[in-house]
Formats: structure tokens, C-alpha cells, sequence
């Protein structure tokens, strides 16, 4: 299980104050990361196979170090990708895909708006108090399968407001991608963004040029299925 360490090091980066020492763990999180975004931009339904090896490997190093609500996420997107496979994977009668990349009809992009409006606001005010919680459950949840761990000490947010948005707009994101809206890359977009400035900000270079990486591939996955939703003439209707 060593390999699955966070201190399995492949190589030290000479990036940021003291350099960034890159996990094999983290390196092939990342890489399949990566690949499960462009592959999704490509309309490829294998993207949920490395998306799945993402969130996967990123759920151990969270357990590693301790970020437990962030764990609980993963969990999350763990579904999301499974159903988003599933979803994908649909065919009509004439053997085509079920789902046709289109434009989120317009009261249903205003309730989602909302939806984001609300659940920010909501959880810029709430967010140390809900991680509290959700961490405490993943901590519960792991003692009750034998594992030998303990609470750890929780400091505030250090990004209320940007934190939450990532959050908030990272689910919606997701779950529009598995029903092809083209609105979910415009959403990665600017969760990528938020992320590049984030990550620097924090200090951690690695994460914060992997995510500016991550925002060209998401730039080009909105230019792409913009140009399929024209093509499908589709501002569908479910």
C-alpha cells in the first residue's frame, strides 16, 4: 500500500518556496484528471473510466491528509461519474446516443442560477460549520469500518466566498455534464479560474498550474460543444 502513499514522492518540483514534492499518487490523479476532462470535451464516453480513477485516488489523499470533507465530495462526484457513464451510454432505437449536447432551456438555466445564488450565499456563511459536520460524519463513517482515525482540528475558511463558489458550482457543473449541457463548461471555466488565483494565492503552484491547464481544456470544450449544439439545433427540452 505504499504506493498509495502522499509520501511515495516521483519527483521534487523546483516551483514555489521550498519546491513541491509530487506524489505518485498525485501524479496519476492528476494525469487521469486531465484526461477525464478532454475526453469529456470530445464527447468520449471512456472520460468517466479515468474520471472515476480520479476522484478515486484524490478520496485517498484526503484520507491521508485529513480533509475529510473534501473526501466526502469525492464520494459525490464517485456517483456523478457512474450515472454520467450510464446517462452517456443511452440509445435510441437507431443505435445513437440517447443525450444530444444542447443549450439548457432558459427557465430551467434562471432555476439553476438561483439554485447557485442560494447555495452560495448560504454556504459563505455556513461553510466552516457544514465541513465541521461533513467531517465529523466521514470521520464517524470510517471509525465504524475499523479505521484508526481521529477528529482533526478544523481552522476557519480561508476563502469563505471563493471556497463555497467552487464548491457549490463544481457540483451543478458536474451534474449538467452528465446531461450534456453546454452550460457545464462554462461553469469549469470559471471554477478553473477561481482555482488559478486560489491555489497561487495559497502558495501551491503545482495545483494552481494544473488548474490553468485545466481552464484551456474547459475553453475548448465550450468552444466545441457550442459549435455541437448549433449543429443539434438543440435547446432541448428535458
Amino acid at each position: 500500500m505504499d504506493f498509495f502513499s502522499v509520501q511515495n514522492i516521483l519527483v521534487h518540483i523546483p516551483i514555489g518556496t521550498g519546491g513541491y514534492s509530487l506524489s505518485w499518487i498525485e501524479a496519476i490523479g492528476t494525469v487521469a484528471g486531465l484526461l477525464c476532462i478532454w475526453l469529456a470535451s470530445l464527447e468520449k464516453i471512456i472520460n468517466y473510466f479515468f474520471g472515476l480513477i480520479n476522484v478515486t485516488l484524490f478520496a485517498v489523499i484526503f484520507f491521508q491528509i485529513q480533509l475529510y470533507a473534501s473526501l466526502l465530495l469525492q464520494l459525490f462526484f464517485f456517483v456523478a461519474n457512474i450515472y454520467g457513464w450510464y446517462a452517456w451510454s443511452r440509445q435510441t432505437n437507431n443505435n445513437e446516443a440517447l443525450l444530444k449536447i444542447r443549450w439548457l432551456p432558459l427557465p430551467k438555466a434562471m432555476g439553476w442560477l438561483a439554485v447557485c445564488v442560494v447555495a452560495i450565499g448560504l454556504m459563505t456563511v455556513y461553510i466552516d460549520p457544514v465541513f465541521g459536520f461533513l467531517t465529523r460524519v466521514a470521520v464517524s463513517i470510517m471509525q465504524a469500518l475499523g479505521l484508526n482515525v481521529t477528529q482533526p482540528e478544523l481552522q476557519p475558511d480561508a476563502f469563505p466566498f471563493w471556497d463555497s463558489c467552487m464548491m457549490v458550482l463544481s457540483i451543478v457543473a458536474m451534474i449538467l455534464m452528465t446531461r450534456k449541457y453546454v452550460e457545464n463548461w462554462l461553469l469549469w471555466v470559471i471554477i478553473n479560474v477561481i482555482s488559478v488565483v486560489i491555489f497561487a494565492l495559497q502558495g501551491v503552484l503545482a495545483m494552481s498550474l494544473e488548474y490553468l491547464i485545466l481552464t484551456f481544456i474547459a475553453l475548448n470544450g465550450s468552444r466545441m460543444w457550442i459549435k455541437s449544439a448549433r449543429e443539434h439545433g438543440s435547446r432541448a427540452l428535458n
